[in-house]
């Protein structure tokens, strides 16, 4: 079958530094190309490439071909919409906060089909119940959790049925159901035509099958169909990403030993507008314990830490917070869509002196804390859309560590994270709680992660009205 999609010979540099060499892929109709890497590997910026959208400032250098015709780099804007659509990493690049999420679903329907009003609606209420938002049609982005934000957006943007969609980290803040779901949503967008999704989730690329290509710091590290290349990797690098999946961790050998408590919740009850999101939950958590916290998307986790915070008002029940040092730069929270939390005009940079200067940091303590993580020196000249999600996920923790917290309510920290950084990652910030007395409130859609870090786990579905 001749190729829908093909790119011939791409490198992309930055000055003097390459970030892509020489690579060559290709795509056919009904069979899903899977671009695996870590965070930071380039696979982002290969969508970019196809969509025409990479920073002026780089040189490109490389062939792209529709069914056949070669097009031009300048040409690519003149495909958007109904030849190529891409949903990108951040369900805040593509969601308009002043909408609700129907109309954001109809208007696609309206102006890119081309469909009368009436069939628009009628089509926007069928995908958002395709994708479990039907009673959340009504709400605006702001309103919905980071899995419900990932799935509106993923429903806009199939909705123009383009030729060819290109969709980055899919699976990025859904719960298990959801994020096969989403495979299924997937597999069948596949069978209409061409599809390319960019992951470090080993269990998306099997559930996707097609084609696979393993992309490692710019360089193609191997190519081939997806299940072989899963089944029996021949390259080093491929070999260690699908060692370091959850499931494969190593279980934690340390038994946390009572303390002193920093935290108790007794008979928490919490509303969102008129709907009671868990009832009665009781919690008590002492310095250097972590409680992993699990649930479906939209089940109240993320609120859990807000009422924590004292970010919004309980329902009824208490909170009461043991700490002679109550400070709030001490009781912080990681938050889950990185990009919706840092300013969008500065460099990362900036950032980060910023925050030494407001709390008087010592900044000898970030070189190898920013080695451990896994941030380039060179990241901090970038600002926050020029970055990874992964990248902005990595600097939002290093802010938070460096300012040694108290309490830590981390919200889905590795949901951007590959696995290899995810593992590094949290178990840095397991060892952060164990050495420094501070307690650890970690949410995850992931039960096999959770299990790998936590010294107990609540359901905060147990804690739902029948």
């Amino acid at each position: 079958m001749n190729p829908f999609l093909q790119v011939s010979n791409l490198s992309i540099k930055s000055g003097d530094v390459t970030l892509i060499n020489n690579i060559s892929f290709s795509l056919t109709n009904e069979n899903p190309l899977i671009i695996l890497g870590q965070t930071g590997s380039g696979k982002s910026l290969l969508l970019k490439f196809i969509m025409g959208t990479l920073d002026p400032e780089l040189h490109i250098t490389g062939q792209f071909f529709i069914s056949g015709k070669e097009i031009s780099y300048k040409q690519r804007s003149s495909l958007w919409g109904k030849t190529l659509s891409i949903l990108p990493q951040e369900p805040s690049q593509t969601l308009s906060p002043l909408m609700k999420g129907h109309a954001q679903v109809s208007e696609v329907y309206r102006y890119v089909n081309k469909d009368e009003r009436s069939l628009a609606q009628k089509k926007a209420h069928q995908s958002l119940e395709s994708y479990g938002l039907g009673e959340h049609a009504n709400k605006r982005p702001y309103e919905l959790s980071g899995g419900m934000a990932q799935r509106l957006a993923m429903c806009i943007t199939s909705a123009g049925h383009s030729d060819l969609l290109l969709v980055d980290e899919p699976s990025k803040g859904l719960d298990i159901a959801r994020r096969d779901e989403m495979i299924t949503h997937l597999k069948h967008r596949a069978k209409d035509g061409g599809l390319c999704v960019v992951t470090h989730d080993i269990e998306v690329a099997q559930g996707l099958g097609g084609s696979m290509i393993v992309i490692q710091k710019g360089e193609l590290v191997e190519q081939g169909d997806t299940q072989i290349i899963l089944g029996s990797p021949t390259h080093s690098y491929t070999k260690t990403l699908l060692a370091s999946v959850p499931e494969r961790w190593a279980q934690p050998h340390h038994q946390h030993k009572i303390s002193v408590p920093i935290l108790s919740i007794r008979n928490l009850t919490l509303h969102r507008g008129n709907r009671c999101l868990f009832t009665n939950l009781n919690l008590r958590l002492h310095a250097g314990e972590v409680i992993g916290v699990v649930g479906k998307s939209g089940s109240g986790k993320s609120s859990l830490g807000d009422v924590i915070l004292g970010l919004i008002n309980t329902y009824s029940g208490t909170i009461e917070r043991f700490s002679y040092e109550m400070k709030k730069s001490h009781w912080l929270k990681i938050f889950q869509d990185p990009i919706a939390s840092l300013p969008s005009q500065v460099t990362l940079g900036q950032l980060l002196d910023d925050l030494i200067l407001c709390h008087q940091i010592n900044r000898q303590r970030i070189p190898d804390m920013m080695e451990t993580l896994r941030l380039s020196p060179e990241l901090l000249h970038l600002k926050p859309h020029q970055a990874s999600g992964g990248e902005l996920q990595r600097f939002s923790i290093l802010r938070t560590l460096l300012l040694d917290p108290i309490l830590l309510f981390a919200d889905e920290p590795t949901s951007r994270l590959d696995p290899v950084v995810a593992k590094e990652v949290s178990t840095m910030l397991i060892t952060l709680a164990k050495k420094q007395g501070c307690g650890v409130l970690i949410v995850s859609h992931d039960p096999k992660l959770i299990q790998s870090l936590s010294d107990s786990v609540i359901n905060i579905e147990d804690y739902h009205l029948s």
